[in-house]
């Protein structure tokens, strides 16, 4: 019975689909042959997964395993380790060149860069194509395994010859080809650029694992501490008039304190040539690095 034929003779309210459990999901989306074993660690699920396998797959039932172990099962399998390295934006290759992922709203850059690679052979041509190479073996395991969808582009170290354009461009659709998710590779752009768009049919892994840094509030950087500085300072301009009082008091983040404090610039002494009085640098670490109060 399909949901239509559901919602015409159930009365409401009543549940017309539920979707498969997680686990369940993951062994219909991604099981197949290749797979060696299917290991599990809770006895109630183990059995729901045997059953779900007898059901659609019948033939890799006995590679369903029920692991016994006293470490936990992400430590066993090395899984932990994997998903930290996945939600940095740094991934090192064998040879010693790395590649960056950085995730945007409206794409996915990834950058590849030689490193500490530089080679055997006396052609730097050589050297980039092998790095270029092998960060494509590197890039399509971490689209699948960091769930990238949208537009993604990939800026491969420069190739002064065609051949190796192709060579790179030839590794990268072979590899891809075993990703079940729809995409589709452009060429080579006049930048040595590669887009890839692939369909996003959930959250990338970082989306779904981690929340926006509050400090930062998701910009990814704070103000340098001259440039609070420099605020301080046009902030000590405004109020220069209006203040009251023989003392003023500076509350900064201890980052900035020290500066302030340090006998190599003149910044305090600045601030007390604005306001016509002695100024005393109060350190709070409650207090936001970029956040001041002068009073």
């Amino acid at each position: 019975m399909d949901i239509r034929q559901k919602a015409e003779k159930k009365p409401a309210p009543a549940l017309l689909h539920c979707d498969l459990d997680l686990v369940q999901r993951i062994l219909r989306d991604r099981l197949t042959e290749d797979f060696k074993a299917i290991w599990v660690d809770n006895e109630e699920m183990y059995e729901s997964v045997i059953t779900f396998m007898q059901r659609f797959q019948p033939p890799l039932v006995n590679r369903v395993k029920m692991y016994t172990r006293s470490a936990p099962i992400f430590d066993a399998f090395n899984i932990t380790q994997e998903l930290e390295k996945a939600l940095r934006p740094k991934v090192w290759l064998k040879s010693g060149g790395y590649i960056v992922i950085n995730q945007t709203e409206a794409l996915v850059a990834i950058d590849i860069n030689t490193g500490k690679f530089v080679g055997k052979s006396n052609r730097l041509e050589d050297t980039i194509v092998k790095t270029n190479t092998e960060a494509v073996r590197e890039i399509v395991r971490q689209i699948r395994l960091r769930d990238l969808g949208g537009i993604i582009v990939v800026d491969f170290i420069d190739m002064d010859e065609r051949r190796s354009r192709q060579k790179v461009m030839q590794a990268l659709e072979e590899t891809m080809r075993a990703d079940r998710a729809p995409y589709k590779i452009l060429q080579f752009n006049d930048f040595g650029l590669v887009a890839i768009t692939r369909k996003r049919v959930k959250q990338s892994l970082e989306r779904a694992l981690c929340s926006p840094c509050p400090y930062c509030d998701g910009a990814g950087y704070i103000k340098s501490v001259h440039t609070v500085l420099g605020e301080i300072l046009v902030e000590a301009q405004k109020i220069a008039k209006a203040i009251e009082g023989k003392d003023v008091m500076l509350r900064v983040n201890p980052a900035v304190a020290k500066v302030l404090k340090s006998s190599h610039n003149r910044y305090l002494e600045e601030i007390e040539e604005i306001l016509g009085r002695p100024v005393l640098v109060a350190s709070d670490a409650s207090l936001h690095h970029e956040k001041f109060d002068l009073a």
